[in-house]
């Protein structure tokens, strides 16, 4: 099966597996289901860091992600068209730019988005766990 991790998801498998839910930790372990990320995730991770949201131990945030990506069994999914297209038709309570592209490219792909935010839950475009 194929998830689409939201941002949060990601980083806190990578850097605070203790939040995951037990069905989130099952989902991630099992070799047979395939694990994504949107583009925006890693856009995401890096304003974070920035922001001083998350602290990103490496010489740089850039160069966590990429050692991040490396090292995980996590595909990263470009931005598309489709997906930029579907980011203004799926209905959200809200215009997070973030929020809109991952669950249009949970949407284009037909993924599962795990998350734990309310909003993106809400969807009836997407599936979500």
């Amino acid at each position: 099966m194929k998830f689409l991790l939201d941002t949060h998801i990601w980083i806190w498998s990578l850097l605070e597996p203790a939040k995951l839910k037990p069905k989130m930790i099952e989902v991630l372990q099992n070799s047979q289901n395939e694990l994504f990320i949107s583009s925006i995730s890693i856009w995401e991770t890096l304003i974070l860091a920035e922001k001083q949201r998350i602290k990103l131990d490496n010489p740089s945030a850039q160069e966590w992600v990429q050692e991040a990506l490396r090292k995980s069994q996590v595909q990263e999914v470009p931005l598309s068209n489709a997906i930029a297209l579907k980011s203004r038709l799926i209905v959200l309570p809200h215009q997070d730019p973030a929020d809109r592209f991952i669950a249009a490219t949970a949407w284009e792909h037909d993924m599962t988005l795990i998350t734990v935010d309310e909003h993106l839950s809400k969807s009836t475009q997407i599936k979500v766990l």
